[in-house]
Formats: C-alpha cells, sequence, structure tokens
C-alpha cells in the first residue's frame, strides 16, 4: 500500500512562504505523477498541483498559479510544494496522492480513497 506523509504546514501571516513535502515510505516514486490537494472543513477536496514523472510536466489550478511551485526529488522520494503570496483563503489541510497522468488535476478523475493524515496550513491576515 501508498504510504505518503505530508509535512512542513504552519501559521504564517498573509503574503509569507511555506514549503511542503511529501514524502513515500513505501515505494519510490520517480515512476509516478504525484499531486497536491487541500480540504477546508465542510468543503471538497480541490485539487491544486500535479508534477509528472522527471519533473517535465507541472499543472496548477487557477487559485494558485502563479503562487505556488511543485518540484520532485527521486533521490529522497520527495514531493515538494512552494507556497508564496500565501493569503487567508489559502488555509487548509494539505494532502499528496499519486496521480496517474495528473489525471485529477487534469481531467477531474476522481481522486483514489486512501489519504494520509495531511499537513495543516494557517494564514492568517
Amino acid at each position: 500500500q501508498v504510504q505518503l506523509v505530508e509535512s512542513g504546514g504552519g501559521l504564517v501571516q498573509a503574503g509569507g512562504s511555506l514549503r511542503l513535502s511529501c514524502k513515500s515510505l513505501s515505494l519510490p516514486l520517480e515512476h509516478y505523477a504525484v499531486g497536491w490537494f487541500r480540504q477546508v472543513p465542510g468543503k471538497g477536496r480541490e485539487a491544486l498541483s500535479c508534477i509528472g514523472t522527471g519533473g517535465e510536466s507541472t499543472y496548477y489550478s487557477d487559485a494558485v498559479k502563479g503562487r505556488f511551485t511543485i518540484a520532485r526529488d527521486d533521490a529522497q522520494d520527495t514531493i515538494y510544494l512552494e507556497m508564496n503570496n500565501l493569503k487567508s483563503e489559502d488555509t487548509a489541510t494539505y494532502y499528496c496522492q499519486l496521480d496517474p497522468e495528473c489525471g485529477i488535476i487534469r481531467r477531474g478523475v476522481r481522486p483514489g480513497d486512501y489519504w494520509g493524515q495531511g499537513t495543516q496550513v494557517t494564514v492568517s491576515s
């Protein structure tokens, strides 16, 4: 079973930055596209970004384009999400998940049912 662990969240002021990490504990990530998602209580999970194998292809939702950057370090089996110019509306729990061909963010493919514990990001205004 895939085991991804998110970390790096915290409390930050509006306009600040955070870098989230998504580390695989169970399998090497180099052959997988991986996406970042977020959820606030009472709302559905939102696809934010995805990075393809090799890192050549990246995708972003309109909500984060130009502010967030996704990257991967396959030697560390880790996917990063660099978040800049954070806004109060970015407050959420952030998750990562394997996303074959980045289908979730590109075509609205239904995500898998397994999610990690996520990492909380709180942006104060």
